[in-house]
């Protein structure tokens, strides 16, 4: 639907699928072939829609039903997918010393290569859980809208490495933050220092 839409010269992003963004779809002036894949696009929008809203509801009822996901849910940006994400990724949070080790654990440290006693920095080693590290990057780039922080941080590191770089760098900054939530929930005498 979005390229049928951009095809007319339309991009309403997200918005497409506001009420005022169907209308505008259903209105545009098409040939025949077109005309009927945006209604069978449309129909097929309107099948899913029920079943998405039970699943969503679902994963709402858990989340709720757990309370380090509702402390992760806290955190701007992040919803009930990813805090159940992280909660069942991560599992007991005592498995980690520190932040750095589930950095690491999740992928989103950078791999190192050392030769002649230099160090350099790579992209990511994407180990452990692809699915949590996407779901990350997603509540990341929605975090640094919204909190005054991380939204500086991403816009500083926009400018000198790029989006991409720069939408890694805040959701390791955000599992980070997550890990020090669920830490300190486990360990409230603990809750001094977020070094690590």
């Amino acid at each position: 639907m979005h390229a049928l839409a951009m095809g007319q010269g339309i991009c309403r992003k997200g918005k497409l699928w506001t009420a005022a963004g169907r209308k505008e779809l259903e209105g545009l002036a098409l040939g025949p072939w077109a005309s009927r894949r945006r209604q069978e696009l449309l129909q097929m929008q309107d099948w899913l829609e029920a079943p998405i809203r039970a699943l969503d509801a679902a994963v709402m009822q858990e989340a709720e039903s757990r309370p380090a996901a509702l402390r992760l849910m806290e955190q701007r940006g992040v919803g009930p997918v990813t805090a159940l994400a992280f909660v069942a990724t991560i599992g007991s949070i005592d498995r980690f010393r520190n932040s750095k080790q589930v950095v690491s654990y999740l992928g989103l440290n950078p791999r190192e290569s050392s030769s002649g006693g230099k160090q350099r920095l790579g992209s990511i080693s994407k180990q452990g859980n692809s699915m949590l590290r996407f779901l990350l990057v997603e509540a990341a780039q929605t975090a640094s809208r919204r909190d005054t922080e991380l939204r500086r941080d991403y816009l500083r590191l926009k400018l000198r490495r790029g989006s991409a770089v720069a939408k890694v760098a805040i959701a390791r900054k955000l599992a980070v933050r997550l890990y020090w939530k669920l830490r300190e929930a486990a360990q409230p005498s603990a809750a001094g220092s977020h070094a690590g």
